[in-house]
Parts: structure tokens; sequence; C-alpha cells
């Protein structure tokens, strides 16, 4: 397989295929291992080009699954790609630096400017838009685009937000508790822990969260709220830790900050509208690659493409199978690809993250 990275080793000393002085580009890969490696030293120099005017790495952003979700998108020219979470524009920055078109939107301002001025030789190939992908439609259509050769939608939380305190995703760096993926609309994590009642705040950390202690969090959220309202993430990590144990690596928090972000940005319903309008943008042979990072997610998103490729149904009671009215996806692979084991000694964070591709038929 050729690939190109072209655009992170212009002037790039002892990188492969650049000399300092620029080069082609362009490099033969006759390995898993070499495409692992030339990846992560390809993100890091992307992320590392004009740091002095992008704020030293503000947005740094190891792309997650890289290898996988070009093997399933196969970008190159001509073809045109949506990128429905842009993030550090990681993703992006590969399929546009083999020849690709890519529109690519996020909610997060902070996100849109970032990538704007990081991508911006890529000129016309690339168009940023401020907007949740949920709208995808209207965003696409509104630039006069009715279908593209491929979606991709990376799901969760970037590093950079969980880095930023200010953000209020993360307990380990105190800010105060936000959550919200877009900072110009919606109620904050600290709107719902300060005025949702108890059986309110038990569902989300149940459901959300998967939190078997959602009784005890909620409880002691009350009792603390009725003292002095919650501002901080330190102010409530604390009190969930005070009721519930540490049974692993994890902070007691975690799984109650989850289901507090799910909820902040009602992640799990745009999910499900997003998936129905992905396959309708999608091409006669588009492709649809959704990375997840936790079980709720990952649920969605399987049921979602398992139903799609199904093109029969069968009853014991019907004569004969019916067509599925619903069809039309095909799955490459029936299980999601993970992080190989070279991608996870680089990248902690990709522990969790699974990919599902789907292609329209």
């Amino acid at each position: 397989m050729i690939i190109s990275i072209k655009p992170w080793l212009e002037n790039a000393e002892g990188a492969p295929g650049g000399d300092g002085r620029g080069g082609s580009g362009l490099v033969e890969l006759t390995s898993d291992a070499e495409m692992d490696e030339l990846l992560r030293d390809a993100g890091r120099m992307g992320e590392l080009s004009n740091v002095e005017s992008l704020n030293r790495m503000e947005f740094y952003h190891e792309p997650v699954l890289a290898r996988e979700v070009l093997e399933a998108l196969q970008p190159c020219e001509g073809k045109q790609f949506y990128d429905g979470t842009l993030g550090g524009g990681g993703h992006t920055g590969l399929l546009l630096a083999n020849g690709a078109h890519v529109i690519g939107s996020d909610q997060d301002l902070d996100a849109i400017n970032y990538v704007s001025e990081k991508l911006s030789d890529y000129g016309d190939s690339f168009l940023p838009l401020h907007g949740n992908f949920s709208e995808m439609d209207r965003l696409l259509g509104e630039v006069g685009i009715d279908t593209v050769d491929g979606i991709l939608l990376d799901l969760g939380v970037s590093s950079h937000q969980l880095d930023e305190a200010e953000r209020g995703f993360s307990f380990r760096n105190d800010g105060p508790l936000d959550m919200r993926m877009d900072q110009t609309q919606g109620q904050t994590a600290a709107d719902i822990v300060n005025h949702a009642d108890a059986d309110e705040l038990k569902r989300i950390f149940r459901e959300y969260g998967e939190e078997h202690r959602a009784a005890k969090a909620a409880t002691a959220i009350i009792e603390a709220r009725a003292k002095k309202p919650f501002e901080r993430t330190s102010e409530l990590a604390d009190v969930i830790a005070s009721v519930i144990p540490k049974m692993d690596r994890k902070h007691p928090a975690t799984r109650v900050f989850q289901a507090l972000r799910i909820a902040v940005n009602d992640e799990l319903g745009v999910l499900e509208v997003v998936l129905e309008k992905a396959v309708k943008m999608l091409g006669s042979g588009g492709v649809l690659a959704v990375i997840t990072f936790h079980s709720l997610e990952d649920r969605i998103v399987k049921q979602f493409m398992r139903a799609k490729s199904e093109e029969f149904h069968d009853r014991p009671e019907w004569p004969e199978p019916r067509r599925n009215p619903d069809y039309c996806l095909k799955l490459p692979h029936r299980k999601p690809r993970a992080p190989q084991d070279d991608e996870l000694e680089a990248n902690f964070r990709s522990r969790s993250a699974k990919l599902r591709v789907a292609e329209k038929v």
C-alpha cells in the first residue's frame, strides 16, 4: 500500500520522505508495523507544525485507529468525505493527505478555529463548518452537497476537551462544572446536579454511566447541594468519592462524569439521529465508519448496522423469508476493529476505542 504523508513531512528532517527540503512524501509500506509507526510520526508532525501560532499544540490529537480508518475509507483523489467530529483534525488531515476532499464539522468553536488554520494549506479541498453532526443534512445541503463517498464519526471527547480544565469534562483538572460540547448553548452539568431530583439523577447515572451505586451518588449530591450548589468538577468528584469506593484503577467518579456528559449533550439521542442521516447522505458504495469509546455507543451502532444489513427477515410463522425494507448496508467485518498493541502503547486513550464499518449497497 502506498500512502501520502507529504503535508507532514515537508521540512521535517529525519522523517521518511522528508529531508528538510521537502520531497514526494510518498512512502510504500510493506508491513502493518511500518504503517503504524509512520502514522504516529505523521500525526505528531502534523500537530507540531505552526506551534507558535497555535499556542503550543493546544489541540494536539493523535488520531485513533488511523490505519483502520484509512483501510475502511480508502481516501484518494476524486473522493469526498464528511468528518462529523473534526476535533484536532487528525483523521481529516490523513484523508486530505491522500488526495481526498473533506467537509468537516464540529460543535466546538475552538476546534473549528484551530483546524481551519492547521489545515489551511489544503485550500478548497477542506471545508470546516460549525455545527452538530446530527445536522449533517442541513450543513452539507447549505454548501450544495447531496451525497458523499464516506462519513467518519469519531465519538466521545477530544483530548483537548479532556485536558482543558475550563471545559469541565474531567475531574483530573479542576474547572467549572460545564461539559457542553458546544459552549454557546444548552444546560451545563452544574445545572443538572443542582436542579434534577433524586430519581432523575439515579436514572442518568444508571442509564448513561452504568453506575451500580447510582442511588448512593444521587443521595450524596442532593445532601451536598443543600449546603452549597456545585460549581467545580473537584467538588462533585470529592462528593462521589466519599460514597463510592475505588474498586479498580478508575476514579470512583468516572461513571458519574461520563453519565453527566452524555446527558448534557444528549449524545445517545443524537447518535441515533445521525446514523439514519448518515446512510441517506452516502452515495452508492459509500462507507460509514464510526469509532466508539463505551458500550452504550457501540451497542447503538452495532444494532443499527445489523438491522440495516440483513437482506431478509425470517420467522417460524412465515411461509418464507421476507425482504427487509430497511436493507441498505453490508458489513465488511461482523466484529469491530480494535487498536493493536503498538497503538495501545503509544496512545493510552485508544484503549477503549472500537471501529465499526458499513458500506452502502
